[in-house]
């Protein structure tokens, strides 16, 4: 209940800034598409390096700890931004609420240890499900706010949300450490071959997906000329389709789920590559929502593959190899729309088909080795 809670009003506070960084930092300090590919490869920097620690922490000392900190800190990431009006300190800001991404695996630790009858994938996705709830809400309210009182405005708000998940986080039971035999312990998970294997593939499934989404903000202001409350509401609509995907794909059996998310994530490439009204321009970031949705497929089909004990340091190396993609992605997307703008779509649709491929390639090899 209380985790749900977290995740919706963490959901409002990131979604009322975080999809307007890249139109942020153009119009209010005026970086080049490129320097702003950049900064978010660095942004994805910080992500990267919490993600392995947090886990390997997540399985010593406890999820709770973890969970606390990562909300405290969004709070005091947002309170930043929203006080400064100077580059480098806004920067301070994005690259601490990046370090909040520790809370990923100590959080999907913590639903999976819960869960009880559900499968994983299930209640990671109900959990994630309440997270984009938020996100639904919170782009709707900051282009509203952003056009009337300045994109700066949306920083309060977003730090008065972040105040309450922390205040409900504080009301969560701390869980039992799971532990293994001593005289018989898992193998390590850099050794595990099944792992490696599978997070190569989803690794390359992830770069293939988000290629396309770092400068599509820029492209929507930029080339298509939308206004924030229109932006806003494009992002409110991505956000219920994270919700209802990650839901939809969930029911599915995880390997299917993998590849039908990649699918949704090629027709938002084809929407907002091909059409300029805003009708599909909204499905197409509802569609967007496959990306989110491809997550618990990913998630749950790597806890088969290790110990319970090993669970948060799992989750930990999948969200940096996720987090990896996220620095050098930007940079790569930023070069590629001061091309030109048009190309970076039918680029990340070739390599989405071409994951595709791979995916099911290895699926079958898999099925025939079991």
């Amino acid at each position: 209940m209380f985790v749900a809670i977290v995740l919706f009003f963490w959901g409002i506070g990131e979604g009322m800034f975080f999809n307007f960084v890249p139109i942020y930092l153009e119009t209010q300090f005026f970086l080049s598409e490129q320097m702003i590919g950049v900064m978010l490869g660095a942004f994805g920097f910080f992500m990267m390096i919490t993600h392995i620690p947090s886990g390997h922490l997540a399985d010593r000392v406890g999820r709770l700890p973890l969970l606390i900190a990562a909300s405290a800190m969004g709070f005091l990431a947002t309170l930043i931004m929203w006080l400064t009006t100077t580059l480098s300190i806004y920067l301070a800001g994005i690259f601490l609420y990046g370090l909040t991404a520790f809370i990923s695996s100590p959080l999907s630790s913590y639903v999976t240890a819960g869960r009880g009858k559900w499968s994983v994938s299930t209640a990671l996705a109900l959990n994630s499900a309440m997270f984009n709830l938020g996100m639904v809400l919170g782009p709707l309210a900051s282009g509203w706010i952003g056009d009337r009182y300045g994109m700066r405005t949306t920083y309060l708000t977003a730090t008065i949300a972040f105040v309450i998940s922390t205040i409900f986080v504080m009301l969560l039971q701390s869980q039992p450490i799971d532990k293994h035999d001593p005289a018989f312990p898992p193998v390590s998970i850099w050794k595990n071959k099944g792992l490696v294997s599978f997070l190569s593939v989803a690794g390359f499934a992830v770069f293939a997906m988000y290629l396309a989404q770092p400068l599509t903000p820029n492209f929507l202001n930029g080339v298509r000329h939308l206004s924030l409350t229109d932006t806003g509401r494009i992002f409110s609509v991505g956000a219920l389709g994270n919700m209802l995907l990650v839901l939809a794909i969930s029911r599915a059996k995880p390997n299917h789920g993998f590849i039908i998310a990649q699918i949704f994530v090629i027709f938002f490439a084809l929407c907002v590559w091909q059409s300029t009204g805003l009708p599909i321009l909204m499905l197409g970031y509802f569609l967007l929502g496959g990306f989110r949705g491809a997550r618990p497929s990913i998630l749950s089909q790597a806890r088969e593959l290790v110990h319970e004990s090993q669970m948060g340091l799992t989750y930990g190396a999948i969200e940096t190899v996720n987090s990896f993609i996220f620095i050098f992605t930007p940079p790569l997307a930023g070069f590629l729309y001061e091309l030109d703008p048009y190309s970076v779509y039918p680029i990340a649709i070739g390599l989405i088909i071409i994951s595709i491929i791979v995916s099911l390639i290895y699926f079958k090899r898999k099925v025939s080795h079991a």
